[in-house]
């Protein structure tokens, strides 16, 4: 799975960006075409302005298969298998032949129109191990995440126009933002409007320290909780009539 987006739907975290990346950034578009000739057969979905998303059924881990769902102008790539998918489809009051990349979608409409639960609740809730990344073309969200193990390669980076770029496949995200990249952080997600969290220990700040690789070069950064800062905890709550979403 591939996904770009413009930083007005994916703000890149600052300590993403490599302070001095001396390996050679190509464009997205390029990214893109890279992606689509290393996997045959793949399918890429322009979201406009926004960016685009890719997916390939090439090369599958039948471990971890990949899945794509749209649902209305939801769009979502998955990677991985939820264990308590049963429970889930109960909650969500779906049907038996629904599969995870569609109760990631039921997931994210269910916090966007005002649900119960605070978002790491709801990632927390998926037992298993994954990586999704879910846009929503009517809110302009974007949804990330990675289970607590990082039981699934995904990788993610910030290329020289500040755009969010994401693939399991680390030397596509090298090549779209040469050193200022790394793995995408375990048990944490990423909202277009919250940033990067810790579903994990969703009071405490995430913190960036700097990634060193085998030859010396600082490439990105890892995050990693920080147990001595708090932040606010709770949903942000507006007017009834609002929508939740922009918030979100």
């Amino acid at each position: 799975m591939f996904a770009v987006f413009d930083k007005s739907v994916a703000k890149s975290p600052e300590g993403l960006k490599s302070p001095a990346s001396e390996t050679k950034m190509v464009k997205d578009e390029c990214v893109v075409k890279s992606f689509c000739s290393l996997h045959p057969g793949s399918v890429v979905i322009n979201l406009g302005l926004a960016g685009s998303m890719a997916y390939t059924s090439d090369k599958q881990n039948p471990l971890l298969p990949r899945l794509v769902a749209v649902v209305d102008d939801i769009f979502c790539l998955f990677q991985g298998h939820i264990e308590n998918i049963a429970l889930l489809k109960q909650q969500y009051g779906l049907n038996k032949s629904a599969n995870e990349v569609i109760i990631v979608i039921e997931a994210y409409r269910t916090l966007r129109d005002r649900g119960p639960y605070p978002a790491d609740q709801v990632v927390r809730d998926l037992n298993g191990k994954f990586a999704f990344i879910l846009f929503d073309s009517t809110s302009k969200a974007t949804f990330i995440a990675a289970d607590a193990d990082g039981s699934v390669p995904f990788f993610w980076g910030t290329d020289s126009e500040g755009h969010l770029v994401l693939s399991e496949d680390a030397e596509i995200v090298k090549k779209g933002c040469g050193n200022s990249f790394a793995p995408f952080p375990k048990g944490c997600f990423f909202t277009t409007s919250g940033g990067l969290q810790s579903f994990e220990h969703p009071l405490n700040e995430v913190k960036p320290m700097p990634r060193v690789d085998s030859q010396g070069q600082v490439c990105g950064a890892t995050f990693k909780v920080d147990a001595d800062s708090k932040k606010d905890s709770g949903m942000p709550r507006v007017g009834s009539a609002a929508n939740w979403s922009s918030h979100y």
